[in-house]
């Protein structure tokens, strides 16, 4: 299993950040290997069950997985993705800090098959990605909710 972790800072509240997040199409945004991510039902709410079809580039190749929403909380946010070579699970979480919210992005990937012969491999493939990730996502977040509004200034 390949194991990458990457830590954040927003100056966004967590609440608005939790609410963007929870949407995965958004991935498009701010995950540097995904070309479309597109909900599986157009009526279908954004909550625990949600699945979404995340079409990615990964190494030149075309790969396609299908993510569901399995843990929604305040603090949290956890899909999972598969296909038959692999699953992979994206989980986040969420802290207030320094006025804003600290992020800790989580990505669990885990080959089947044949495939898992090439972990070893691809461990540096995916810790650049974690690298471009953490670039990538408080880019996304600055130009979907805005800059943070200053609170009230004293005269």
């Amino acid at each position: 299993m390949i194991k990458v972790e990457r830590i954040m800072q927003s100056d966004r509240p967590r609440d608005e950040i939790v609410a963007y997040m929870a949407d995965f199409s958004h991935a498009e945004q701010w995950d540097p290997g995904t070309i479309t991510c597109r909900p599986v039902s157009a009526t279908a709410l954004v909550e625990v069950g949600a699945e979404w079809l995340n079409v990615s580039s990964f190494r030149g190749r075309r790969t396609e997985l299908r993510y569901e929403l399995t843990r929604m909380s305040d603090e949290r946010l956890t899909f999972v993705g598969r296909n038959k070579t692999a699953t992979s699970t994206d989980d986040l979480h969420f802290e207030a800090h320094s006025g804003g919210t600290r992020i800790t992005y989580r990505a669990h990937v885990e080959f089947h098959g044949f495939a898992r012969l090439a972990t070893p491999v691809l461990k540096r493939e995916f810790e650049r990605l974690g690298d471009e990730v953490s670039e990538q996502l408080p880019a996304a977040l600055r130009q979907a909710l805005g800059p943070s509004t200053p609170g009230p200034q004293q005269l």
